[in-house]
């Protein structure tokens, strides 16, 4: 792959994006603003730095990390994508649903490829659930739930919602493969007047397929569990432990209109292990002159409205 890309934003994220695109061999070029970081960063990662984006467009580049602030994402997308440039954006998108549709509508027209930086999407480990959801083995999906866990980090700029649940809400949509048609959810605010420390949303999806998904981060230890229940078997998967997908062979029958536990041992589903950064950026390199179909700029939106559903929902229940 010989793509030449460029970071904007020398942060705590985009030095991990400039770091893995740097061992692939493809970073080309560092947009920062500030010049002692620029001049630090070039000096480990020996690329075309620049501290104005229009530096950078007017070189060229074959792709776009888009790694600032997230109240950034919107001018500096639109300015990308107006002028058909491809972009891969970090989550969340925008901060609107409007400011997001209107990206996708730019990278229509300008015929750009958008991504959007929902990581998890190509964890080897949620890819195997996926696979092992769509083969049947676990029947009709009933439930999913996840649940996102930690002490700290607080924002004061943002509710945990907003900062723990776009991966949450990213991988429900990719495993029932639509997103949800009702939504209801409740916040409580403890360290803040006007941030919420702990949400609940409880989601509906067709076919009768519900989810719900649990974030805080104020809680006594580190949890990032998902667990997927289907009328055949189950899964779990635990992100901050021990990395195992396990499945469990349980279900309920039911015999003479009685329901009955039916109990077999369970199992470890195997799957390779790979630097989910990695996979995501590779993706976003190989599908430059490509439809791009996982994390999309629409699967982008479809998130940043449920953000906006559930901060309505919990706002309105104050």
């Amino acid at each position: 792959m010989d793509k030449k890309i460029c970071v904007i934003g020398g942060g705590r994220w985009g030095q991990n994006h400039i770091k893995t695109l740097f061992q692939m061999g493809n970073l080309a070029g560092i947009v920062e603003a500030n010049q002692q970081r620029l001049e630090e960063l070039l000096a480990q990662y020996p690329v075309h730095g620049f501290t104005e984006l229009d530096a950078a467009i007017e070189h060229g580049f074959d792709g776009y990390i888009l790694a600032t602030p997230a109240e950034t994402h919107y001018p500096v997308g639109k300015k990308l994508l107006a002028q058909g440039l491809n972009v891969l954006i970090e989550k969340p998108m925008t901060l609107s649903s409007e400011h997001s549709k209107e990206l996708v509508d730019i990278a229509e027209q300008t015929k750009a490829r958008l991504m959007v930086g929902h990581l998890l999407l190509f964890h080897p480990a949620i890819i195997k659930i996926k696979e092992v959801i769509d083969s049947g083995k676990i029947g009709q999906l009933y439930y999913v739930y996840s649940t996102r866990l930690n002490l700290g980090t607080v924002r004061t700029e943002e509710n945990v919602f907003w900062s723990f649940a776009p991966h949450d809400i990213s991988i429900l949509d990719y495993f029932i493969g639509s997103s949800a048609i009702k939504i209801e959810a409740k916040g409580s605010k403890f360290l803040q007047n006007s941030v919420y420390d702990v949400t609940m949303a409880q989601l509906a999806y067709p076919g009768n397929v519900h989810a719900h998904i649990f974030v805080s981060w104020l809680h006594p230890f580190k949890e990032q569990r998902l667990v997927v229940v289907g009328s055949q078997g189950m899964i779990s998967f635990d992100d901050s432990s021990e990395k195992n997908i396990l499945y469990y062979n349980k279900r309920i029958d039911w015999v003479d209109g009685k329901p009955i536990k039916v109990e077999q041992p369970d199992e470890i589903i195997s799957y390779e292990k790979s630097m989910p950064l990695a996979e995501e950026l590779k993706y976003f390199i190989k599908h430059l002159d490509k439809t791009i179909e996982i994390a999309n700029g629409k699967s982008g939106y479809e998130v940043v409205k449920v953000l906006e559903t559930v901060q309505a929902l919990i706002s309105k229940g104050e």
